[in-house]
């Protein structure tokens, strides 16, 4: 079968030969295997359902949380002459059945569709129908609840197994803990615990911690000394995006700001700019990156402390995708580490406030108790929040809640043009333009100017419409809208806002629940990968490399030689294993109480005292050993980074 799928590879890819692991894990796939395949940030994950499911005979179903990324993976199949096509909240009905009705009669290839869609009756009845080869899962992470990232809609993927039990599920992620590979295959119902992973480490990217509360002046200079490549300013709000943008073009740097709070065609247009060149710097929330695949990003620096090391070793992962030298820098300082103490109280408000907030989204969207499923609404978060009054991260997080307990979704924007279909027959149509004649000009325009508008909704352009016909654009709209009434149009006018979906009935407020498992459960888990966070901060000790890759679970990683901790580590003229047992011997020591530095020396034996010495004085440089008040050498107390 490799023949084959190297075959499939180059005609439609272009590439002669996969990467490592991928031709493993599409011939499991294709001989009929489940498997979770574990690959880093640019690692090639999109190959390794697509080559499969261009192999085997049917559809394969895409399962992935992004709207914006299962849009890019459709234009980018059509492109290369692959049908696809998506399904996701906030799509007309008409839409929908469309696109239900190519799967169901094999005029599709792949179909992506978003989680909460993949368990309605209506996605359950048509895929009883269809010949599915293949079941994707991407982001398969979002499935633990031990994740970084839960999302409930995906306990509940393996569901459609009772219909497709002979149909094979591959799962994919490019972030996962042992405890989260564990728990991805037992939530799927594997039949057969097959993992393919190669290595999450990055030989071309160095990553570095910088401590210094001039982080501005860091920042600047890091931007500056950058000769060539882009770069990636991560921070946590969408003020700071414009703030920091703003200070580097008044230093002479090229930069724009980017956030999922803009209007979805400006986002489009900067996300554009940076990917062409025209800005060497983007600053941005995590609300960027997904699916971005820029391979000369150089540098990529967080200004603020992310949540969690899995979204950290995500982001930094953007850096480098061509294989060559790039850095991520993590600038911090010690007010950094208090607010990321404060995020995570603010990530879980008290119950009263979120029943508050969540009486408060169903009277803005004038929902009564017991309605409101399956429906969607555009939402302006910072709208609502001015509406009654509440914080708007107050509000974030209580979404985010209700996510988590499957009441609800807050999709990302979306950036969706306006489409039409005509549904009547030509003859039909032809009768309405002689019986109306006032839209004859009208349907003749659409008719000679949208090819394929009787058989797939296609983009439309109002205003390029009321510029070509004469009419006034009010005109224009009015007519497609009439049309819809009269049943003779499907019409779906552009999108631009996020989409709140509530993906149950509304409850009395006063009677919300949330389990443990999505309130109390998940705030200690949130607070021991906040506390990896500062962990990996304050260790000056271990190479950053390794601490990464030890935390993803790989055993005796390498030291890379390269970070801010290896730099100084040799710095030191010693031998990694020099450095050892001398650390080993002074923790022997240490752990027993405070020693002189003179008596310590002497009693690290089999060493200069030179070497003795330097090694101290790093450890002390590098916050590993203090002083105390008698003159005595310690380990450094850790009091001032643990939770109370």
């Amino acid at each position: 079968m490799s023949k084959e799928t190297r075959a499939v590879l180059l005609k439609y890819w272009g590439y002669n030969g996969f990467r490592p692991k991928q031709e493993d894990i599409v011939d499991a796939a294709v001989a009929g295997h489940d498997s979770l395949a574990l690959l880093p940030t640019g690692g090639g994950k999109s190959i390794c359902f697509q080559v499969p499911g261009m192999c085997l005979d049917g559809i394969t179903l895409v399962v992935t949380p992004l709207i914006a990324l299962m849009k890019d993976q459709v234009l980018h199949l059509k492109r290369i002459g692959i049908p696809a096509a998506a399904i996701y909240s906030g799509m007309h009905f008409n839409e929908l059945e469309l696109v239900y009705n190519q799967s169901v009669f094999g005029k599709l290839k792949f179909l992506y569709i978003s989680p909460e869609r993949l368990i309605t009756e209506r996605f359950i009845e048509a895929v009883r129908r269809m010949k599915v080869s293949l079941i994707a899962i991407d982001e398969s992470h979002c499935i633990s609840q031990w994740g970084y990232d839960f999302r409930p809609p995906y306990l509940r993927i393996a569901e459609i197994r009772q219909y497709l039990p002979s149909v094979p599920i591959m799962a994919l992620t490019a972030t996962a803990t042992p405890r989260v590979v564990d728990d991805i295959m037992d939530k799927l119902h594997f039949r057969s615990r097959t993992v393919f992973q190669t290595s999450y480490e990055r030989k071309n990217v160095v990553y570095n911690v910088v401590y210094q509360p001039d982080k501005y002046g860091i920042l600047l200079r890091l931007c500056a000394n950058m000769k060539s490549g882009s770069a990636i300013v991560y921070v946590r709000s969408r003020k700071r995006t414009r703030e920091i943008a703003d200070y580097l073009s008044s230093r002479s740097i090229s930069a724009t700001y980017y956030h999922a709070g803009l209007d979805a065609k400006i986002r489009d247009q900067r996300q554009t700019s940076w990917m062409k060149g025209d800005h060497k710097v983007i600053v941005a929330t995590n609300a960027f990156g997904m699916g971005i695949d820029k391979p000369d990003v150089r540098l990529v620096i967080h200004h603020d402390l992310p949540d969690s090391l899995e979204a950290y070793f995500q982001e930094a992962g953007r850096a480098g995708r061509d294989g060559k030298p790039s850095e991520a820098f993590l600038i911090c300082s010690d007010l950094d580490v208090q607010q990321l103490k404060l995020n995570l109280e603010l990530s879980f408000p008290p119950l009263k406030q979120i029943k508050a907030i969540y009486q408060g989204l169903g009277n803005y969207n004038q929902i009564p108790v017991g309605g409101g499923r399956d429906q969607s609404f555009d939402f302006d978060l910072a709208a609502f929040s001015n509406h009654y009054g509440f914080q708007l991260v107050e509000v974030f997080n209580v979404l985010r809640l209700l996510e988590k307990e499957g009441l609800l979704m807050l999709s990302e924007s979306i950036s969706a043009p306006s489409r039409a279909m005509f549904n009547s027959t030509r003859e039909d149509l032809y009768r309405f333009q002689v019986e109306q004649p006032v839209y004859d000009v009208f349907i003749k325009f659409l008719l000679r100017n949208y090819p394929g508008i009787f058989t797939d909704l296609v983009v439309i352009h109002e205003e390029e419409i009321a510029r070509k016909t004469g009419m006034e654009l009010a005109k224009v709209i009015q007519s497609l809208q009439n049309l819809q009434k009269l049943e003779f149009l499907t019409y779906t006018p552009r999108k631009d806002k996020p989409q709140l979906v509530f993906l149950s009935e509304l409850q009395d407020s006063s009677l919300l629940y949330l389990s443990p498992e999505n309130y109390t459960d998940r705030k200690q888990s949130a607070t021991r990968r906040v506390q990896s966070v500062i962990d990996f901060i304050n260790n000056q000790d271990v190479c950053r490399s390794k601490q990464l890759l030890t935390y993803f679970g790989e055993v005796q990683p390498r030291r890379c030689g390269k970070c801010d901790v290896c730099v100084r580590r040799n710095s030191l003229l010693l031998s990694d294993v020099e450095y050892d047992h001398i650390r080993l011997r002074l923790n022997s020591l240490l752990n027993e109480r405070p020693y002189p530095l003179y008596e310590a020396v002497k009693l690290v034996e089999g060493f200069s005292e030179e070497k003795v010495l330097s090694a101290i004085r790093w450890m002390i440089d590098n916050n590993v050993l203090e002083k105390d008040q008698n003159d005595r050498i310690t380990y450094r107390s850790k009091t001032g980074i643990q939770f109370n």
